[in-house]
Parts: structure tokens; sequence; C-alpha cells
């Protein structure tokens, strides 16, 4: 059976996420035949023009939003956001070690994977508190000598998000952005690296973005152990394509960038109605009388991944049914940690969060 534009649910899923529409209709023309090509992306070959050209659209279009500075190298590569978690201490960790903050789920895998490969000295966590903030500058104990700082700018499971770009330490910044990539202008030259996996906000599952400076990619440790995918020396002088590479997953990227720079205008745009998608939902959570609870601290609350509990586990579970017999699908909070859990990325519109907050009002007096 067909599924209709009319038919789309409001998408609140944590990963992978919502697309922009227009992404996916220009996707469908494009899936047999692609204009000039005589074939689907997905039978051409990756050393071609047509690929070769969508690649550098795409990097070339990342690089104008983000104003991307030239000594930084991108690029497209796959494994996710958990390949790079071992990648980057196979690359980076020396006998020095590397500083890790541990704010909740996904830092913390980040960490361990580190601990695997060498010395790591944790610089704050918030595991006691019950990963419900985020550090200060003032609170890390980060060492002058320290190989790299390892952070997450957005923990999607637990709801927190950095709501500025890391302090000079005087060590390469290491930043996991896969949660809120491209949600809100960043200072590049703030961080050493940034990694993505794009299933959030910048296309399907299957690639993960990479941006690295030129200082840190000089200083890749030698070792003839480790294997050539993950060796960051690779993919630079490759350009992605040291390997057939997830060229259908780069064409959405590629067509997510155009509608983000095209059709919503930038960063500065993009982010302005992600504070305003997260402001109606976090109001209808704060003037609930209690009956919805936040789970995290006002100051760090995250614009993509709005998290809260309710007074039961059967509540919360009447609440996500009811809402999915409703198109709302996806409001269940990560098994590990429970509750609810809006995931508002950038292609998800407005109208679907005011759909939750009616809906969350309704149930409020039905079963208050």
């Amino acid at each position: 059976m067909d599924c209709s534009c009319q038919e789309r649910v409001f998408n609140f899923s944590a990963g992978p996420g919502v697309l922009p529409l227009p992404v996916l209709k220009e996707a469908q023309r494009d899936l047999v035949c692609y204009p000039g090509a005589g074939a689907s992306l997905m039978e051409l070959s990756h050393r071609g023009k047509v690929i070769s050209g969508i690649f550098d659209d795409a990097e070339a279009r990342l690089r104008r939003i983000m104003n991307l500075p030239e000594d930084y190298h991108v690029m497209f590569l796959q494994g996710g956001a958990t390949t790079q978690f071992c990648m980057v201490p196979m690359n980076f960790l020396g006998e020095k070690g590397a500083d890790y903050t541990e704010q909740g789920t996904w830092s913390k895998k980040a960490m361990g994977e580190a601990k695997r490969l060498g010395k790591v000295h944790l610089v704050w966590s918030g595991n006691e508190g019950g990963f419900k903030t985020l550090p200060t500058d003032e609170e890390m104990d980060v060492r002058p000598d320290a190989d790299y700082l390892h952070i997450t700018s957005n923990e999607t499971i637990h709801g927190l998000e950095f709501q500025h770009d890391p302090k000079d330490w005087g060590v390469p910044v290491i930043c996991d952005c896969s949660s809120d990539f491209l949600s809100r202008p960043i200072d590049p030259k703030k961080y050493g690296m940034i990694y993505a996996g794009a299933q959030k906000n910048v296309g399907p599952a299957g690639v993960t973005v990479v941006i690295l400076s030129d200082s840190l990619y000089k200083r890749v440790i030698p070792d003839e152990r480790r294997p050539i995918m993950m060796d960051y020396r690779t993919h630079v002088e490759g350009k992605s394509m040291h390997n057939t590479p997830p060229v259908f997953a780069v064409y959405i990227v590629d067509l997510v960038l155009k509608w983000l720079e095209e059709e919503i205008g930038g960063l500065e745009k993009i982010h302005a109605l992600n504070k305003k998608k997260a402001a109606l939902l976090y109001k209808a959570i704060d003037e609930s009388d209690g009956f919805y609870k936040g789970h995290a601290a006002k100051e760090v609350r995250s614009l993509m991944n709005v998290t809260w509990r309710m007074a039961s586990e059967e509540l919360e579970k009447k609440f996500a049914a009811e809402a999915e017999a409703l198109g709302m699908c996806g409001l269940k909070g990560h098994r590990s940690v429970g509750g609810m859990r809006a995931s508002i990325y950038n292609a998800f519109p407005y109208e679907g969060v005011e759909r939750l907050v009616e809906f969350m009002a309704d149930f409020k007096r039905r079963n208050g």
C-alpha cells in the first residue's frame, strides 16, 4: 500500500529521525533514474563523475553552511558514531592519555571504547546525579597536556545539550555532535574534530560526517598495526572513497544540506525554528503542575530531545499508546531509562509540536 503525504505521522523518533518532505520527494523522483545518468544512483560507479559531483557538492554546501575554514577536512564515513568511539582513540590516544566527560549514555560508551586502548582521565561525571545536568567550564578538570578532550554536545537519551561552544583549554576538543549537528551555529575553530551520525538531522542511517582540523590530523599517531580503514589518513587522502562509500546516503545528505541552505536559510534560521518548537513543548511541561516532570535541568535542556516522566510507567504506556493512535509516533523514552521523549530535529514540523501539546493538555484533563 502506498503511503501518501496525508498519511504520514508525526515522527518523534530519536533516530532515524524525520527527514524533510521535499528531500524525500526529490529522492523518490530520482530513485529509478538519476537525471542525465540513465541509471539509479545505487547502480553507478563511485569513481564516476556523477557520484564524485554529488560528494563534492555535499562538501561544498557543508563548508558554506558551517563557515568551515579551509584547513578542515570533511569525510563521509560508515559505521556510525559508535565506530568513531574507537576510531578516535586509535588515531589520537597516546601516552599522556585523553580526557573524557561522562554526561550520559553515549559519552559513557565513547569513554568505554577509549579505555580499551589506553589511559583515560574523567574530567567530570553526571552519573551520581542521574545525568540531569552538564558541567560548567569551571567544573571540568581538563589537563593541559591531555592528548585530547572528548565531549558530547547533546545527550539524546537524557535530553541534555551544551548551549555554547567549548572553552579553549589548550588541548584539541573532539565532539560527538550526532544529535544536534547543524541545529545551531557553532564556531568550528573551537573544535579539533566534530563527528555526527547523519540519521538525526542531516540524512539517513549509513553515513557519518567527520570534520577534522588539519592541525589535529597532523597528530595522527603512526601505527602499522592499525587497520587501514580505521586510519583517518586513509579517508582524507582517498577523499572518502578508499572503498565504495554509502553513495545513496550521501546523496540524501546533499539534498538535506540543499534544503537547509536554500529553503530554510542557514543555521541562524533553523536555530530560531528549533528554539520555537522546544519552547512550546517545555512550556507545556512546566505549566502542567507536575503532571509532566522534565528530566533535564532547565539551563541545559536539549532543543532536540525533550524528555519527561509521569506518575507511573502504566500512565506513560497509556500516553504513548493514545498518542500513537492519533498519529504521533516514537514518544517512548529509551529502553535504558524509560519515560517519554519527543525528538524534534531540524525537519520536524512546528505543527507536530502543536499537536502534541494539545494532546498533552487533553490527556492531563482526563488522567490528572
